[in-house]
């Protein structure tokens, strides 16, 4: 492959999203998720928690620390969810086993063809209970057959 392998524009599932813009093959590693370390009390603190907005660019990174793509992001913090995505977030820890300098990567499931958007399933979980009127608050856009209605991923 030569060239930009991806574009952000705007999407019709929600706002700006990030397209191929040239065909991608499986497995094949498209960026990483970037944007300040921050703790989950931080985030809530900047943030108020979340949950009502039904809109973050945070990513949790592991027990200790966030990625907050309001702060240092890049074109990441745009892939948006899909109840049938074509890529998959991959959290890889540190070699010196300091939890900040864990990393997410975005990466293809399949092959992709180019003009399509990309998307990941983002697997929100709550603290709360889902209520109906949180899963409206998070309501999924993405438009697929098997579309659950919801970001929120099934608490276990």
């Amino acid at each position: 492959m030569s060239g930009k392998l991806i574009q952000v524009r705007n999407s019709p599932i929600h706002g700006r999203g990030v397209f191929a813009a040239q065909p991608i093959k499986k497995g094949t590693r498209l960026l990483e998720y970037k944007g300040k370390r921050v703790t989950h009390k931080e985030a809530d603190k900047l943030y108020g928690g979340g949950s009502e907005t039904g809109h973050t660019f945070l990513f949790t990174l592991n027990d200790d620390y966030v990625i907050d793509a309001n702060q240092e992001g890049n074109s990441a913090r745009w892939i948006n969810h899909s109840c049938s995505p074509n890529c998959e977030s991959i959290c890889e820890s540190a070699e010196d086993d300091d939890p900040m300098h864990d990393r997410v990567f975005i990466e293809a499931l399949r092959n992709i063809k180019a003009g399509e958007e990309l998307a990941y399933n983002y697997l929100i979980t709550l603290e709360e209970p889902h209520t109906a009127r949180l899963k409206k608050i998070w309501e999924c856009r993405c438009g697929a057959k098997n579309c659950n209605g919801t970001m929120l991923a099934k608490k276990r």
